[in-house]
Order: structure tokens, then C-alpha cells, then sequence
């Protein structure tokens, strides 16, 4: 008999604000292992909640120092509390209200074990950020805090339900066995933010490949084409997000990658008629996840692999 841990809407909500995200997980539900429930939670925070998703799960948060009535806030703003004083407070008060000002939304960050004099050097650190980079940067601290609060859903032993009764028939009825991979979207995925407009970047064509040449890996001037095979292709959405560029794999073959975002037709007075980004992933991190997203401007852009 397997094992199902159900998470109730509700309870979901008051883990991430987002009625779009709880609604998404509690449908995804029962999960057999928390490292499942993650996986999903990922897959539906950064592939599917949109902007508006996230914004609301932001606002459910109170302000980095200020009193709560939340009991998930209170534990995990506990050291801050515990190094708090009077003066640290005040200062981090002035510059949550700077930060509002600038981008519109709370200061969110997983305070979990920080002091306030940590808290307070990374809202500073962040300040300084574009507004659609700090946006990015936010999302993925809420993830954060949104893993903590499943792990300790899952500690608290929620309702479940063994493949013989009543919600293994759910499972059946919905088409979600057992045998559902832990993967919940493909292991390489990116998005596309136009840091110029402060927007998602929409209708950026996206090309897949990997490296299948004679030699172990890409050399630095080599321009054949051939030997990079394709792996798939998409265009970004409204929330700049690019449908899937490969299948969902339990494992991801190892080697050397290659994206291409066709930025010229996006930019057409641009600096870069297409941006590749090459990367490779080693033996050790076949089920690791990739995210890689492009940060773009007419004249720069940035990357970094993200989860």
C-alpha cells in the first residue's frame, strides 16, 4: 500500500498567498514525498501563476519587522525579532517604505535564521535593483519560504490516502498514478524579461540544442552549425515564459547545451541580432533542474541559472 499525502486548499493558501498557486497544488494533489509536492509547487509558481499570482502572494505578507498575527511570519521572522532593537527597526522601517515606493510590492525575503542586520544589508544590496529584476528576485525568495512552509505541512501529518480507498480512486480518475515522474515540467526551461520596458518580454522565439560533435565538448570558434542537434523550439508568452523546449525527463542526458533567443526580431534596432547561451550539465546532475532565463535590454542582457 503507497502512501499519499492530500493538502487542503486552505492550508495551502495560508503557505503562499496565491489563490491561483493553491488552487493549481491542491489539484496536484495527494503527493507521495515532499520532494514531489516541491517539484510541483516549482512547475506551478514559476510556469504557470502569473504575474498577478504573484503579486497577491507578496501582499499576503506583513512587512519585514513589523508585528504579526501570523504564526508562519512569526516563526520565521524570529531571529530577526531576537536581534531586533530599537534603532534597527526604525532603520529597517524607513527603508521598507523606500523600497514600497520604488517597485510597488513588500520587501520579500526568506528571513528564516537572519538577524535584522542581515535583513537589512540585503534590502539595501537590493534596492539599487532594476524594477523588473527585483521582481524576478522576489519571486524566488517567495518560493523559498513557500518550500519552508510545505516541509512543515508535511511534518504536521495532513490527511492521507493509500491507493485503495476513496482518493487513490481520485488519483485514478484524474490520471495521476503512482507512476507520475517526480519531474513536474521539462529539466530545462527559461523565460525572457525586457529590462528596457520593465516587462515580460512576449513573442521571443527560443531554440533548444546539444552538443553531438566528434569532440567531448564546443570549442571556442567553431561555427558549425551541424553538430548541434535540436532539442525543441518555442516562442515566450505574455509572462515571457517559453513553452517546453524538451519532454519531461526522470533524467537529462548529460553534455553541453546551447539556447538561442532570437532577441533581433524582438529588438530589430538592437545591438544583438540573437543571443546563444551555452552551458553544460555533468553526470552528478541528471535530475537537477535548469532555469535558465535571459534578462534583455536593446544593448545588454544577462543570465544566470536559476531552479
Amino acid at each position: 500500500m503507497e502512501i499519499f499525502v492530500e493538502l487542503d486548499e486552505k492550508k495551502l493558501l495560508e503557505c503562499c498567498g496565491s489563490s491561483q498557486f493553491a488552487k493549481e497544488m491542491a489539484l496536484a494533489s495527494p503527493f507521495s514525498s515532499l520532494d514531489q509536492a516541491i517539484s510541483a509547487g516549482r512547475h506551478i509558481w514559476f510556469d504557470k501563476v502569473d504575474v498577478n499570482g504573484w503579486l497577491q502572494a507578496f501582499s499576503a505578507h506583513p512587512q519585514i519587522g513589523q508585528s504579526t498575527s501570523s504564526e508562519w511570519s512569526k516563526g520565521e521572522q524570529s531571529t530577526a525579532f531576537a536581534t531586533a532593537t530599537d534603532s534597527t527597526l526604525r532603520e529597517l522601517a524607513d527603508w521598507n517604505a523606500r523600497y514600497m515606493h520604488k517597485f510597488g510590492f513588500i520587501f520579500i525575503i526568506c528571513a528564516s535564521g537572519r538577524t535584522t542586520g542581515q535583513i537589512l544589508a540585503e534590502l539595501k544590496r537590493r534596492y539599487s535593483n532594476r524594477p523588473i529584476i527585483e521582481f524576478e528576485i522576489a519571486a524566488q525568495e517567495q518560493m523559498k519560504i513557500t518550500e519552508l512552509r510545505l516541509a512543515k505541512l508535511f511534518s504536521a501529518k495532513p490527511i492521507v490516502a493509500s491507493t485503495d480507498t476513496a482518493h487513490g480512486a481520485k488519483k485514478a480518475e484524474a490520471g495521476k498514478t503512482s507512476q507520475i515522474p517526480s519531474r513536474t515540467r521539462p529539466p530545462i526551461t527559461t523565460h525572457v524579461l525586457d529590462v528596457f520596458r520593465g516587462s515580460p518580454a512576449a513573442g521571443v522565439e527560443v531554440l533548444l540544442e546539444i552538443w553531438k560533435g566528434t569532440q567531448p565538448q564546443p570549442l571556442f570558434g567553431d561555427t558549425d552549425r551541424s553538430r548541434w542537434v535540436i532539442q525543441g523550439s518555442s516562442t515566450t508568452d505574455k509572462d515571457g515564459r517559453s513553452g517546453p523546449l524538451m519532454s519531461i525527463l526522470e533524467d537529462l542526458n548529460p553534455g553541453f547545451y546551447r539556447i538561442t533567443f532570437n532577441t533581433g526580431a524582438y529588438f530589430p534596432e538592437g545591438f544583438f541580432p540573437y543571443v546563444s547561451i551555452v552551458f553544460e550539465i555533468k553526470e552528478s546532475q541528471r535530475r537537477e533542474q535548469f532555469h535558465v532565463p535571459l534578462l534583455l535590454s536593446p544593448f545588454s542582457f544577462t543570465t544566470y541559472r536559476g531552479s
